[in-house]
C-alpha cells in the first residue's frame, strides 16, 4: 500500500485510474493496526481498487481538510471526487460491499 503525503495527496488521487481507498491511520490507533492487514488484503486481492494510507500524526493538514475527527477513517475517491467516508473499524466483507456498490 501507497502512504501518502500532503505534497503528493492531490495529484495522486487526480491520476488514479481505480477506486481508491485512503485510510487515515496513525500508529497508536488499535483499530487502525486491526483493520491494516484487512486493507491489505484487498489491495493484493482485488485489482480493481488502490488502497493508500495517511498518516494523520505526520499529515495533520489532509486530516483537517477532511474532517477526520476519529480514526481509521477511509475515504473513497472515484475519478478523483470523494464519494463516501467510513469512520471505524470494518470486516473485509463490509469493505467488499462497499466497493461493489461504489464500482
Amino acid at each position: 500500500m501507497k502512504e501518502l503525503n500532503a505534497d503528493q495527496f492531490d495529484s495522486f488521487i487526480r491520476q488514479a485510474q481505480k477506486l481508491t481507498i485512503v485510510d487515515f491511520w496513525a500508529s497508536w490507533c488499535g483499530p487502525c493496526r486491526m483493520i491494516a492487514p484487512v486493507l491489505e488484503e484487498l489491495d493484493r486481492e482485488d485489482d480493481s481498487i488502490l488502497v493508500c494510507k495517511v498518516n494523520v500524526d505526520e499529515n495533520p493538514e489532509l486530516a483537517d481538510r477532511f474532517g477526520i475527527e476519529a480514526i481509521p477513517t477511509l475515504l473513497f475517491f472515484k475519478n478523483g471526487e470523494l464519494v463516501k467516508k467510513k469512520t471505524g473499524l470494518y470486516p473485509k466483507d463490509a469493505l467488499q460491499l462497499i466497493i461493489k456498490e461504489l464500482s
